[in-house]
């Protein structure tokens, strides 16, 4: 969906930013790991938190697009609310998956 209409996440938008640039951290932090030959456990243990939290924030965004875009298409009903629901089952097939 690439139209920019207001979408559920937005009110929790810098919530979800500030979350996103800590993941970065943690990711430059592992670059650096590996670049100064740390322990191969404690550069896992970094890699497990930092899917933990791109896993809860994609929880959190999932959830967010259920309540609003779903939930709107599904009142409205017909062929919106099919593809509403195709994206969804779709999106938590790719979550299930990784």
């Amino acid at each position: 969906m690439t139209e920019h209409a207001h979408h559920g996440y937005i009110s929790n938008k810098d919530a979800y930013l500030k979350r996103l640039k800590r993941i970065e951290g943690q990711a430059r932090g592992i670059q650096n790991m590996v670049d100064e030959e740390k322990y191969c456990i404690d550069i896992l243990t970094q890699i497990s938190a930092m899917t933990s939290a791109l896993e809860s924030v994609a929880l959190g965004l999932l959830d967010e697009h259920l309540n609003h875009c779903v939930l709107e298409a599904a009142a409205e009903g017909g062929p919106v609310a099919e593809e509403k629901l195709r994206e969804a089952s779709a999106a938590i097939a790719r979550l299930v998956k990784s």
